[in-house]
């Protein structure tokens, strides 16, 4: 696990006895694909700028820390969030994808502390977490 805060949510889970994946399933999020008008691209290392008109862009995954199939829940654990960080957009596109493809009633936890960790499984215990 990445963090001591995934690594606490692993064990509350685990202790309240859910089933549950860690890491256990990735969505795309963005299917790669080919973009066809003109695409000149900067480079770190060369100072000209680099053609690549037709090339494929590469699609955007997003894999949740904890998914609980059964009950409809997806637990993300986050601490400190640079500002420059790509995981807001990521994460907004990966919302959007829940709906999209019909996940919208899913409960969707984005956890950044023990306190919430505990709070969130004191909901999903208790039913208030949407299950259907």
């Amino acid at each position: 696990m990445k963090s001591g805060l995934e690594k606490y949510c692993n064990k509350r889970l685990t202790e309240e006895g859910f089933d549950f994946m860690y890491e256990g399933k990735s969505f795309e999020i963005l299917p790669p694909f080919i973009y066809e008008g003109e695409y000149l691209s900067m480079t770190a290392k060369k100072p000209n700028l680099v053609d690549k008109t037709g090339k494929l862009v590469r699609g955007i995954k997003y894999t949740p820390d904890f998914i609980l199939e059964k009950e409809k829940v997806i637990i993300e654990t986050k601490g400190y969030i640079r500002s420059n960080h790509s995981f807001p957009l990521r994460f907004k596109l990966f919302l959007s994808y829940l709906v999209d493809e019909g996940m919208g009633d899913w409960s969707v936890f984005l956890i950044k502390n023990q306190t919430q960790v505990n709070t969130a499984i004191e909901i999903i215990k208790n039913g208030k977490a949407k299950t259907k």
